[in-house]
């Protein structure tokens, strides 16, 4: 299944943030979700008198430190980005030299920013025009700047339009690849973007190699297997070369249509077991419809720590099997934070009790599965093993066969010398001194060689690409529409061989691009490009002659693969506006969207919502809560600040439905679902909408199921899931789920 929940990688750094002059926050919360980062932003306050924006439905205690807070309405950052676009162009505030030498398709960005006055903003996003103004001159006159997102952004059905118009915003003033600029995505764990690098997901392979058959073969080389073998592991073959299901919607491979649910594309059959490692399914949207799928599984398997509330929700009562897996202090191997950059994590006790390591899991089930020397084969390709040592190998492995992001330089031993001479690099470069000079700290890939010392900010054609300089990737062909797709003269990466924009280096192109001759040793062993290339010849030769492996292309502000060409804006399938659900409707229905036949348009006009539902319902999180808060509600301490559910609600909302603050409530939402929770009289929110954390489990629809627990796991604090009200909706691209643009409807209880 595919963990589609975040989009894309930091193309700074958060030490980078004291760079910043401007600072725009869409839909996060750092000072509460990553509450050590954000010392980064107020010391860019401190060191650069660095102005903070913080654009969000609520007022957050991020909004309390910044100097500018934009509260608009949820669902509507498309019309607030074009709006700023808008201001932008028309006082020619956009960096025109850059948008011509390293942008495709802005002059189309440009017309729809005509249409989006600052007075129609403010009608569509609630944002008062003066202060659209306001901010957009702040921030376009105060470069570099650097632009934050987090699930705020992500998670709507338009959440992949999102998170492309939002780098548009940057490359429209020249803010990609300075220090201080460029889009940093803050990730909610320590290693989410390892998870996405390796491919937690259904739609790629690891390194985001597709699913094609060069991608297989490319793989079952490497790892060491025959790729016949391969293939005869699916239904049919051409099963290899579709996605798989998403972890926002597995339960309905599950369901397969019935009662109702939407129907699957799955070879003729639906799911039947769940395997879940490491992962909080009811920090997931839909719980009752989770629960509906655990219900109606065969088998379902739980590895975690901690107790997952998967196994409390669930009504089944057998084959459900709870295997306790050993803790992040029981095991070493590497992690990838949210900058790219890989830490070596360092084994401090052997496993306790019957838990075990997750890979000791799945080595066990590969064993009973009858595939444990293929699954294991991978970890002794490069010098010939009889034998494996883990995790050093799998790291080894992982640096020998992913070029496409470039972890070509990360070895285990480097990744470990790294993370015990953390001491020795700045912490806001990132670059190494003394016996790490040269180097940037964790390797932030790409790291084109076992030498190379890794590239701290993407797209910085400033730098050299042995110091990390790269252009924008040319990944889309050379041309489109007749318009060269490669970057213009000069804006190579410094001391270049190559002035010019310039293709991805091939077999084929290497020695006209680079100005070079192979010899006929190296011609045999090179492979057909660089993200194919195990003898590693292409980036060696590349390091040479300053250029990237990858190209030197323009930026995509058009992606004519997808629905919108250009980013539009789409109302939430279930908006508190329907006069504007006529204006900006939302997609089409999809059939086979990651194998589940998806509702847009056919679910926004089923009803107006707004009328029986008039109330924004919006999630987020707790600093002391983390996820489903499995591990966090089952410590006292923690608990003890946050003992049970609740939602923030405004004091004349509240008046109006006869709700005290301290008194319970109900919350209904257009599913058929409830949750009961208690009120709490907050000003963070305005009258139309309400704030639940999304942190708790243990009570469903108002039944306390916290018997369910096993004997002595039952955590501190228990209540509703904010899951058990969001609202159908998924994103036209990743199907992340729409918990970020719901409505709802409140009553006393």
């Amino acid at each position: 299944m595919a963990n589609t929940w975040g989009y894309g990688a930091m193309t700074n750094s958060l030490g980078d943030i004291q760079n910043a002059k401007a600072i725009i926050i869409f839909g996060a919360n750092p000072a509460v979700n990553h509450p050590v980062g954000f010392g980064h932003f107020l010391k860019a306050k401190e060191r650069n008198n660095a102005k903070i924006i913080v654009v969000d439905p609520v007022y957050t205690k991020t909004a309390a430190k910044a100097d500018h807070f934009c509260r608009l309405r949820p669902g509507t950052d498309i019309p607030f980005m074009y709006g700023m676009l808008h201001i932008i162009f028309k006082n020619g505030w956009h960096n025109k030299s850059f948008i011509n030498d390293r942008v495709y398709g802005m002059d189309e960005i440009m017309e729809e920013a005509k249409k989006w006055t600052p007075e129609k903003v403010e009608d569509v996003t609630g944002v008062p025009a003066d202060k659209l103004m306001q901010i957009t001159e702040v921030y376009a006159k105060s470069t570099p700047g650097t632009l934050i997102w987090a699930m705020g952004l992500t998670q709507h059905t338009v959440g992949s339009s999102n998170t492309r118009l939002a780098p548009i915003l940057q490359l429209a003033l020249g803010n990609m690849g300075e220090e201080g600029g460029g889009t940093n995505i803050l990730r909610g764990h320590d290693n989410v973007q390892g998870a996405t690098d390796m491919c937690c997901l259904s739609h790629t392979l690891p390194g985001y190699y597709g699913l094609s058959d060069g991608s297989w073969k490319y793989f079952a080389k490497s790892w060491g297997v025959d790729y016949e073998w391969l293939k005869g592991r699916f239904k049919t073959k051409d099963w290899m070369n579709k996605k798989g299901f998403t972890l926002s919607r597995w339960w309905a491979g599950v369901l397969d249509g019935k009662d109702g649910n939407d129907k699957i594309s799955n070879g003729g059959t639906n799911l039947k077991s769940l395997f879940v490692m490491g992962n909080g399914i009811t920090s997931v949207a839909q719980q009752a419809k989770i629960k509906e799928g655990l219900d109606n599984l065969e088998m379902l398997v739980l590895c975690d720590p901690f107790v997952n509330e998967a196994a409390v929700l669930t009504d089944k009562q057998d084959d459900v099997f709870i295997l306790p897996s050993a803790t992040q202090f029981e095991t070493s191997g590497s992690v990838t934070a949210t900058n790219r950059s890989v830490q070596w994590r360092t084994k401090v006790v052997e496993p306790m009790y019957e838990s075990k390591t997750d890979h000791e899991i799945l080595f066990a089930l590969a064993k009973r599965l009858g595939f444990y020397d293929e699954y294991t084969a991978g970890m002794k390709v490069k010098e010939n093993k009889k034998d494996f040592t883990w995790p050093e190998d799998a790291t080894d492995e992982i640096a020998r066969i992913i070029k496409t992001i470039g972890l070509t330089g990360w070895t285990a031993k480097r990744i470990k010398k790294h993370t015990e001479n953390w001491h020795m690099f700045d912490q806001v470069t990132g670059r190494g001194y003394g016996a790490m000079k040269g180097e940037y700290y964790g390797l932030p890939w790409p790291v084109w060689t076992e030498t190379h010392g890794g590239s701290p900010i993407l797209y910085n054609i400033n730098k050299t690409v042995k110091d990390g300089g790269m252009g924008f990737r040319n990944r889309f062909g050379l041309e489109h529409d007749g318009v060269s797709q490669l970057a213009g003269l000069g804006s190579a990466p410094k001391k270049s061989s190559n002035k010019n924009g310039y293709p991805e280096i091939t077999r084929d192109n290497i020695e006209e691009v680079l100005g070079i001759k192979l010899t006929d040793d190296e011609k045999s062993r090179i492979g057909k490009n660089w993200k194919v290339d195990t003898s590693n010849i292409i980036a060696e030769k590349c390091m040479e002659r300053g250029i990237a492996p990858y190209g030197n292309a323009k930026a995509r502000a058009k992606v004519w693969t997808f629905p919108d060409q250009i980013p539009l804006h789409r109302e939430p399938l279930h908006s508190p506006r329907q006069d504007l659900v006529k204006k900006y409707p939302n997609y089409a229905d999809k059939a086979n969207h990651y194998r589940v036949d998806t509702q847009y348009i056919s679910k926004q006009n089923e009803k107006d919502w707004s009328k029986e539902f008039p109330i924004n319902l919006v999630t987020g999180r707790l600093v002391n809560m983390n996820g489903a808060g499995m591990e966090n509600r089952a410590s006292k301490y923690l608990a003890a600040l946050s003992p049970e559910m609740f939602c923030d609600i405004h004091p004349d909302l509240a008046g109006r439905y006869g709700i005290r603050d301290g008194s319970m409530m109900w919350i209904h939402s257009p599913e058929g679902t409830k949750i009961k929770v208690k009120a709490k009289y907050s000003l963070s929110v305005t009258e139309d909408r309400i704030f639940l954390p999304f942190h708790f489990a243990g009570v469903f629809q108002g039944e306390d199921i916290s018997h369910k627990y096993p004997s002595g796991t039952k955590p501190y604090a228990i209540g509703e899931s904010a899951n058990t009200v969001t609202n159908y909706g998924y994103d036209i691209i990743t199907q992340i789920p729409e918990t970020k643009g719901g409505l709802c409807r409140i009553e006393f209880a």
